[in-house]
């Protein structure tokens, strides 16, 4: 691998004759000489005559040189880090030699996904050099570094995040209003970035936001998906899905690094040698290269790096006789199968083709990562590699168990690669590596098949054995051998490998004595119940038989009185004997819990809300708990400011700053809690009301915009967006709407009118693409829709909205204009929801269940200010076994909404299959697991209270205020603290 490569970029107003000395300008710079030498020649000079964008940058993809030189008191770090604060003169003549000298798009005409490109491209000349510094300055230091790894990151638009971040908003405002343009219409011609698809990836994005904000040392490690999840279509038949296409203009913000790529094995053979050293051969070789994207920090020069890794393979392995020859997809088989490995985010994995899929982009995000992670270990190490301080400079967080083959990989490496033995291995990768747990759904915790991963990553699996063998010493270590039941259930609750035989070492711990029957008595008590003699006979025959009489005989005693009364004993036997053997039942399938490895291989375990790590720690790990209670954690998930409520919502920014005096609280969330001591000041809640409704009408044109409906600016919006999936429970959302709307069939306008508050109820979100009754969710909520929104006696008073392919961009405008927002999982299913803050700090009031963080949404806000409804997470066990039993008695409003659904009133689809699923005591698929028939009849009732409260203005208003008023917890940033104190271990570095 090549240590480093140069790009150069040359911007202001420059001659063209500079684009051809920019290739040559790299040579001129002498990169082996000191380190603050090369830092000054990144510097933008100011105060010289020159325009502040009249500069070459070099920009490097790893250090150049080992630093050998300390830090000394006379070359001080901070004094090479130079601002970057150009007027708007300069940007104006930034992007202007953008839009020319490094093009996307045909010089004939400046238009606006031209400019976007050119602006983009500007921001990031800045960003280039902030970047730049902030990695020569860690490499100095030798500091310990944070390694986030996800399979998602679902980041959103860059452009206003960036200047903003960069306080240039009003510079680059300015700089294209004298280009003709406005900021806004420049924005909104990026293509959000389809890294990721809900709640796990855009909790990644919040976290990079705030760990470059915060100034800690970090770097992100995800995949480059070329089509992301899916563009999401809203059609007559409901969802329909088509390729993501945001890569095919190009992306302005990343870096390909050509130079840093990493090899990629897939299945092959391990082999021993004689000194008992294994190696991993042969098999199926690709290539990661590196992709790197800026993360800036909000008024810091702190700038992170987010790597996404695409794959390939080397040109020679394109076989170029075979496609002379016509064979051209043979040909290009090779680059074929290493390229889909990041063409989709979590392709379907129904056949055994999509899981090797899904496992390769697993294991390509783990390898890349850690190989990249290791060889810049010991670039900073020197000539002499300490293996042991590896996790004093390192930590590496798995975002969910995607990245569970971070801990095989990193064992395989240390020992196969590095020399270390085992126990040099399990100490490193154990302090090294933590875990970060999204959910107790038991489909959600991964499992694999050991024999699909043995066939792609063999030396793993023997990794994973090994592992496995280290918790049973230590359960067994635990727990003894005296009683074998509980060693048994323990070992069956924890082991990694699932439905598989103990090691041979401890084949006999858990076998339990058994008595030999005897066969003849066996077989008498069995024709005794056959039989049904009397007492006295039962007895007779249950005696021990005579040995020597009856091999002298043959026979037993009673034989010759059986035969008389046509009862022979013998016939009995024969008879039983030849009844037919039950079938085996199938042995049940090998897997591998990726969940307990994770727990296993890290030092430390965290949910993501209270009520979560709770449960995670008193019922999904339990057992793992009692053994390791030191590792397991809680880390209540945030959002950053910034995005959410900074920039997204500038109108109620401005007010937040007018009334707390300051604008400090974008850093310092506490600060909001300032605004509890006006909640009920007039002024501030006409202000309040007035930002709503401005934000509001945004929504509408956006609605108008996406699906052709109209809606009122005046009726309460109502919001539930998030992936659609039953136990976040859009279906109770809609069978709720799908009764207030029959009971205003059932009413004259005036009473309608009367009793009801105008809702424009919105849904987003993504089914996913074989989750069938996600979609059929999907198809009902739009067909709902249809009919009440073409509703003439209806009017304005209900609108039912589905908004097509809801993204980061698409919740930026929503949130801002939420009145109610909808959080109503089945309790104790959701681990904690990021949108609920989002909706909160953004004052909107929300309706929800006691799950995930609503719990501390709600103690936050105060419980006057949260509508609560449903069952608690204690509940939820005996209510299932009450409907098991056939005990649960449906509410008959319940029961008429479903009859309404079925009477075709809302068209001719078949909705039998949506419903039933609601019906039944028992079977998959049935029996109401996410309990929304128990749920129904508070909710509704919930939402009655919810437009009485809407009625009073002034009541609603201060709810609002005082929801954003309580939302400081939830900032990403204290989030963040909490992860660098407690597991990362890792210090902020002082940039000035």
């Amino acid at each position: 691998m090549a240590t480093s490569h140069q790009f150069c970029a040359v911007s202001g107003r420059a001659e063209s004759f500079k684009l051809a000395r920019c290739n040559s300008m790299s040579g001129l710079i002498d990169f082996g000489s000191s380190w603050k030498r090369k830092t000054k020649l990144l510097r933008i000079r100011t105060g010289n005559g020159l325009p502040p964008s009249r500069r070459g940058l070099s920009v490097r993809s790893g250090p150049k040189q080992k630093i050998e030189d300390p830090i000394t008191a006379d070359e001080d770090i901070s004094s090479t880090l130079s601002p970057f604060t150009p007027d708007a003169a300069s940007i104006a003549s930034s992007i202007k030699y953008h839009a020319e000298f490094t093009p996307s798009f045909s010089p004939d005409q400046f238009e606006l996904p031209k400019a976007f490109f050119a602006t983009a491209q500007s921001v990031r000349d800045a960003l280039i050099i902030n970047w730049n510094e902030t990695y020569d300055c860690c490499n100095k230091l030798n500091v310990k570094q944070a390694y986030y790894l996800s399979m998602e990151f679902l980041q959103g638009r860059a452009l206003l995040n960036a200047i903003g971040n960069l306080d240039l908003t009003g510079a680059y405002a300015e700089a294209l209003r004298k280009l003709g343009l406005a900021l806004e219409n420049v924005a909104v011609q990026e293509r959000d970035a389809a890294l990721g698809n809900g709640g796990l990836g855009r909790l990644a994005s919040c976290f990079l936001d705030s760990l470059a904000t915060l100034n800690y040392p970090a770097w992100g490690y995800g995949l480059r998906y070329k089509y992301g999840l899916f563009k999401q279509l809203i059609t007559k038949d409901g969802q329909e899905e088509v390729a993501e296409d945001w890569l095919e203009m190009g992306n302005p913000w990343e870096i390909v690094r050509n130079d840093i790529s990493y090899p990629i094995k897939f299945f092959g053979k391990v082999i021993s040698e004689s000194d008992g050293k294994k190696h991993w051969i042969g098999g199926e070789d690709i290539q990661a290269v590196a992709h790197d994207v800026p993360i800036p920090g909000y008024k810091t020069k702190t700038t992170i790096n987010l790597r996404l890794w695409s794959t390939k393979v080397p040109s020679e392995d394109f076989d170029l006789s075979a496609f002379n020859a016509g064979e051209h997809t043979r040909a290009n088989e090779a680059l074929a199968n290493a390229e889909k490995v990041c063409y989709v985010l979590y392709p379907g994995d129904d056949t055994e083709e999509g899981k090797i899929l899904r496992l390769k982009q697993q294991y390509t995000l783990c390898s890349a990562s850690l190989q990249d992670i290791i060889a810049r270990f010991e670039r900073r190490s020197g000539e002499k590699v300490k293996w042991e301080e590896f996790p004093e400079k390192v930590a590496v967080q798995m975002n969910d168990t995607h990245p569970t083959l971070c801990i095989p990989e990193l064992m395989r490496i240390l020992i196969d690669v590095k020399g270390l033995t085992w126990k040099e291995a399990w100490n490193v990768t154990q302090r090294t590596v933590a875990y970060t747990n999204h959910t107790v759904l038991p489909e959600a915790l991964e499992k694999w098949s050991l024999e699909l991963l043995e066939k792609l990553l063999p030396r793993h699996v023997e990794i994973i054995e090994m592992i496995d063998e280290e918790l049973i010493r230590s359960i067994v270590a635990e727990y003894g051998t005296a009683d074998p039941d509980i060693l048994e259930k323990k070992l069956k609750e924890m082991r990694i490998l699932e439905n598989v035989d103990l090691p041979g070492e401890f084949a006999d711990l858990v076998v339990k004595p058994k008595e030999v029957p005897n066969v003849a008595a066996t077989a008498e008590l069995e024709i005794s119940e056959v039989t049904q003699h009397n007492d006295d006979e039962e007895a007779e025959i249950g005696k021990q038989p005579n040995d020597n009489e009856e091999a002298e005989t043959g026979k037993r005693p009673n034989d010759d009185e059986e035969a008389e009364t046509g009862n022979s004993m013998e016939q009995k036997s024969i008879e039983l004997e030849l009844e037919p053997e039950p079938e085996p039942e199938p042995e049940p399938p090998k897997m591998v819990r990726m969940a307990n490895l994770c727990i296993v291989g890290g030092h430390a375990v965290n949910g993501v809300a209270e009520i979560h790590s709770e449960i995670v720690k008193n019922e999904v790990f339990n057992e793992f708990f009692k053994l390791w209670p030191e590792k397991f954690q809680n880390k209540t998930n945030g959002v950053t400011p910034r995005r959410w409520i900074r920039f997204c919502n500038p109108e109620l920014s401005k007010i937040i700053t007018n009334w707390t005096g300051t604008e400090d609280w974008i850093l310092n969330m506490e600060k909001l809690a300032e605004l509890r001591k006006f909640a009920d000041n007039p002024d501030l809640q006409t202000q309040w009301r007035a930002a709503k409704k401005s934000n509001k009408m945004k929504v509408v044109e956006l609605i108008k915009e996406k699906t052709g409906y109209d809606v009122s600016p005046d009726a309460m919006f109502d919001i539930q967006v998030k992936r659609i999936h039953e136990y976040k429970r859009q279906l109770l959302n809609i069978l709720g709407i799908v009764y207030r709307y029959k009971q205003m069939k059932e009413m004259s306008a005036t009473e309608r009118k009367a009793k009801f508050v105008p809702r424009v109820c919105i849904f987003g979100g993504k089914a996913f693409a074989t989750y069938v009754q996600a979609k059929r969710i999907v198809k009902f909520i739009t067909d709902v829709g249809a009919t009440i929104n073409h509703d003439p006696e209806i009017g304005d008073l209900l609108k039912v909205v589905f908004v097509p392919d809801y993204n980061v961009s698409v919740a930026e405008l929503l949130i801002p204009a939420s009145e109610l927002s909808q959080h109503i999982s089945t309790a104790g299913m959701e681990a904690s929801g990021t949108s609920n803050m989002k909706f909160t700090m953004n004052g909107c009031v929300l309706i929800g269940t006691l799950d995930g963080a609503n719990v501390e949404i709600r103690q936050e806000v105060g419980e006057e200010n949260f509508f609560l409804f449903g069952a608690e997470a204690p509940e939820i066990a005996g209510l299932r076994k009450e409907r098991a039993e056939g005990k649960f008695v449906p509410d008959p409003r319940f029961e008429e909404v479903k009859k309404f659904v079925r009477s075709g009133a809302f068209g001719h689809s078949n909705y039998d299959e949506l419903m039933g699923s609601l019906e039944g005591n028992e079977g998959f698929g049935r029996a109401d697991y996410f309990l929304v028939a128990k749920d129904f009849p508070s909710y509704i009732e919930c939402q009655e209270k919810v437009d009485k409260a809407y009625l009073d203005q002034k009541r609603w208003t201060r709810m609002s205020i005082m929801n954003t008023a309580g939302s400081y917890k939830f900032s990403s940033d204290r989030t963040i603290h909490e992860y660098a104190k407690d597991i990362w271990n890792i210090k902020t570095i002082e940039l000035p």
